[in-house]
């Protein structure tokens, strides 16, 4: 996976909430081979470093042909950007598109908001 970049958090006082939205978010079913696509969220209370944007694209886009399942890539995506910026909280929302007339949000969520 692409290597996600931070940034030094100019408020570290101050609790105050950033909100990503990627709404090309690409991946492959492991079961049939077929794109999944969606849209995934990142929600978070920074501490002392803030996600870089363009790193975190390059990390989604990372995942364009990888074989994963909903589940397992929206926690993934939990504990990477948790273990490299080290937020107060963060949530993210994995929200894909339908498939097979079902759709599917997965939510997963670190630490406890302020």
């Amino acid at each position: 996976m692409s290597q996600l970049e931070t940034f030094e958090n100019q408020y570290p006082g101050r609790s105050y909430e950033i909100l990503n939205r990627c709404p090309e978010f690409t991946s492959v079913c492991p079961k049939t081979g077929q794109p999944d696509f969606g849209t995934i969220y990142v929600e978070y209370i920074p501490d002392k470093r803030c996600i870089e944007l363009k790193s975190l694209k390059l990390y989604l886009a990372a995942y364009r042909n990888e074989g994963i399942f909903y589940e397992h890539v929206t926690n993934k995506i939990l504990d990477d950007l948790v273990a490299a910026c080290q937020p107060r909280w963060m949530e993210v929302i994995g929200e894909f598109n339908v498939r097979g007339g079902i759709t599917t949000t997965v939510t997963a969520t670190h630490g406890e908001r302020d």
